[in-house]
Order: structure tokens, then C-alpha cells, then sequence
């Protein structure tokens, strides 16, 4: 088969990297890709929001399949332009999108089909939304209804820090049309974690659990970014909570989006959250993860390509995961989330059997790779421990003498 995957980042170089072992594979592309996927796929230069340039790339290249990496072309309805062109895509249609193109949409939908999620309002209104918060105090937290790349949630601890995150949001469009809407939710206390599934209308077929560490610095401390680093599977999901997390979000979920006339195919993505009444939804993603994506396709067995195909034919993947750990840790450019320099060269790995690199912000300058983006690069292990894993990533960023032009957290994968 001939496979695109779509997208730029550490989740589609690591889709690429899952892709590239299946025996079904005769060419793989990724457009636009990015500096550290050429050696396994033929990088395209196609920004992923070129969704008529993709299509035409597809049609031209006798695409059998494509994978999407990104959020914002399936809210832009890359899905859609493919179907009517009878390419076949693993990714939901813009309707089915929505799901993680509002938040408010999928607050709302939660409340209709009795998903259990944080208590919520939705506001348009500096001043309305300011007195909601007066009234029920902090901690509290801020939500953009758009999608703000994963920068778009203040977990506001004083009602001072709530204040100022409507005021960026509503009056100083920090956020644009992402934050022209926002939802204040209740805050809920507990361990978070990451369940992804592969879904195809009502067959839903979950994958293994990841805890994403979204926070800067150590000891989550710091704003929030995309995500600093990830390991999986987590040890304090027990097998009850999957169940429940299974039947009561993921499946009441994709029934849902049928009643909804949205069917929804593609990775539905659960952030959840641990109470003391059980799992609950912090948001909805309506693709892989990313950091999560990094650490969980490493442990799965089965082939990829065999995968996406039998949920798209309505068939049981049968998915098999080995019975390892794996962790890995972004390296980023100094000053993210903020602003930050581009164009630095990135530091040598000596990789070990368990250890992999998977690139992000990178790009090819002349004969190296130097940084493109805040998130460069991900250090990754599977091993037989969480804590062997970790022991591998820190030992081998030591070992590469990282500069003071990049950063990264002490504190990820150790129990």
C-alpha cells in the first residue's frame, strides 16, 4: 500500500516510524514531514492545511490510505474532501471534529449523554463570566472553546489568575477566535491520564493508558505547553477503572455521535481525570495524542497498517500490547511556551537497543538538523520497568551534554 501520513510533528513521525515496519508498506509519505522523518518516508512539501494540494498530492501518488495527524485540518474538513474524492482517510469528518473543535460543544454533548465530566458554564461576556467566577471561587478553571494548540487551559488556584485568563481570552484575544468563546469549569482534584481509542462508528477498540505531563517545568510547576513528556501504560489504572472508562465515556461517546448524526471515525482521544466518583472527562481529542502517541504505538504488536485498515472494514483489529513500559521525554527550546529561537543545532544521540529519537521541530539545514520549534525533539525507552525506561532517557540526555538552548523536565516516568 501506499501510505500518507499528514502532519509535522513528534506524533506523526512516530505514526511514520509504527507504519514503516508493516509488510503491507510499498511507499510511505508524510506531508509536510519534518527534518528527522526522511530516513523512513518521503517528506512532501504540503502544509498540512493545503487540503486541496493533499488531495491532488493523493490522487497523483496513488494514495491507498491517509493518516491524519493534526486537529486543525479535520475541524477544517480535510476528511470530507477526501471522502468526496473516494480517498480513504483514518480520520473523522469536520462534523465528527467538533467533538474537539468546542469545547463547549462537547461539554454540552457530555451533559446530554451522561458522560461523566466537571461541572461547566459557557460565557461570551467578560463581565457575566467574571461574576460566575466571584460566585464559585477558585481553584477554577479557563477554558478557550477553540482550538488554542493545547495552550488554551488556565488552571487558575486564585480567583486573581481566573480574572486575568478571561480578560485575556475575552478582551485581549490572546487567543483570537479560539478564546472568542470560553467555558469555566468546576475544578476537580486527582491523578490525570490518557486513553486513546481506535473507533469506527459504534466499534470501539481502546488502546493502552498514558499520563501526559503538560506543565513546563518539574513537579508540574510552570505553564502549560503541548506536552513535556508521557509514559505509559500507567500503574494506578486498574483494570475497573478501564472498564468504566470503556463502557461509560469511550462507548456512550461513539453511540452518542451516532444520535448525534456526527458517526465518528478515526482516534478518539480521553483525557480523564481520576475523582473520588471514578474517571472523568477533562476534554476530548478527536485524534492520537501527542506526546501520548510517542509512547504508546511503540508497545503495540500488531501492524498498523493492518490495524487502521480492519477498523475502517468494521472488523476486530485484535490488538495485541506487549507487556513493557515505555517513556519518553521532549527536549524543547529554551523560552517555550513563550518565545523561543529557532535554527540551533540539535545535540548527538548514541542510542541504545531500547532507546529511540523521535523528531518534532526539526528541520534539515544544509548537512544537520537544527531546531524548528519549541518542542524539538523526543527522547524515548521500552524496557521492562518504568522506572528502567526513565533510567535510560535521562542516562542518554546526560551522556549528549544538552545546551543551555534546549530544556527538559527531571521528574518524568519516576514512581
Amino acid at each position: 500500500m501506499n501510505v500518507l501520513v499528514v502532519g509535522r510533528g513528534g506524533r506523526e513521525h512516530s505514526l511514520v516510524k509504527k507504519l514503516a515496519e508493516s509488510n503491507q508498506l510499498t511507499n510511505l509519505y508524510a506531508a509536510p514531514g519534518n527534518g528527522g522523518m526522511q530516513e523512513e518516508a518521503v517528506c512532501i512539501d504540503i502544509d498540512e492545511m493545503d487540503i486541496e494540494g493533499l488531495v491532488a498530492y493523493a490522487k497523483e501518488a496513488s494514495i491507498d490510505l491517509t493518516v491524519v495527524g493534526p486537529e486543525t485540518p479535520l475541524n477544517a474538513g480535510i476528511t470530507n474532501r477526501f471522502h468526496e474524492e473516494g480517498l480513504a482517510v483514518f480520520a473523522p469528518t469536520k462534523e465528527a471534529a467538533l467533538l474537539e473543535g468546542s469545547k463547549s460543544y462537547a461539554k454540552e454533548f457530555m451533559k446530554k449523554y451522561d458522560v461523566p465530566t466537571a461541572d461547566y458554564a459557557v460565557f461570551t461576556n467578560a463581565e457575566e463570566a467574571k461574576a460566575y467566577i466571584e460566585e464559585k471561587g477558585a481553584p477554577i478553571v479557563v477554558k478557550a472553546d477553540g482550538l488554542a494548540a493545547g495552550k488554551g487551559v488556565i488552571v487558575a488556584m486564585t480567583k486573581e489568575e481566573a480574572l486575568q485568563a478571561v480578560d485575556d481570552m475575552l478582551v485581549s484575544k490572546a487567543f483570537l477566535n479560539a478564546g472568542a468563546t470560553v467555558v469555566i469549569e468546576e475544578f476537580l482534584a486527582g491523578k490525570e491520564f490518557s486513553l486513546m481509542a481506535f473507533v469506527h462508528e459504534n466499534q470501539v477498540f481502546p488502546m493502552v493508558t498514558a499520563r501526559d505531563h503538560k506543565r513546563a517545568f518539574d513537579n508540574d510547576q510552570g505553564p502549560n505547553t503541548g506536552g513535556m513528556g508521557a509514559f505509559a501504560p500507567v500503574p494506578d489504572v486498574t483494570r475497573e477503572h478501564l472498564d468504566f472508562s470503556m463502557e461509560q465515556i469511550l462507548q456512550k461517546t461513539a453511540d452518542g455521535m451516532i444520535s448525534e448524526d456526527r458517526p465518528f471515525t478515526g482516534i478518539l482521544y480521553a483525557g480523564l481525570i481520576m475523582t473520588n466518583a471514578g474517571p472523568k472527562v477533562i476534554e476530548f481529542n478527536t485524534r492520537f495524542g501527542d506526546p501520548e502517541t510517542q509512547v504508546v504505538l511503540p508497545l503495540l504488536k500488531n501492524d498498523l497498517i493492518q490495524v487502521f485498515t480492519d477498523v475502517l472494514n468494521g472488523k476486530d483489529p485484535e490488538l495485541v500490547w506487549e507487556d513493557q513500559s515505555c517513556v519518553g521525554l521532549v527536549l524543547a527550546s529554551e523560552g517555550y511556551p513563550g518565545s523561543y529561537e529557532k535554527g540551533v543545532a540539535i545535540p548527538q544521540f548514541n542510542e541504545s537497543a531500547s532507546t529511540f529519537i523521535v523528531h518534532a521541530g526539526t528541520k534539515q539545514a544544509e548537512d544537520a538538523l537544527v531546531s524548528d520549534g519549541g518542542r524539538v525533539l523526543l527522547v524515548g525507552s521500552k524496557g521492562p520497568s518504568l522506572d528502567a525506561c526513565a533510567n535510560d532517557v535521562y542516562g542518554l540526555l546526560e551522556k549528549a551534554n544538552v545546551s543551555g538552548d534546549f530544556f527538559y523536565r527531571k521528574d518524568i516516568g519516576k514512581q
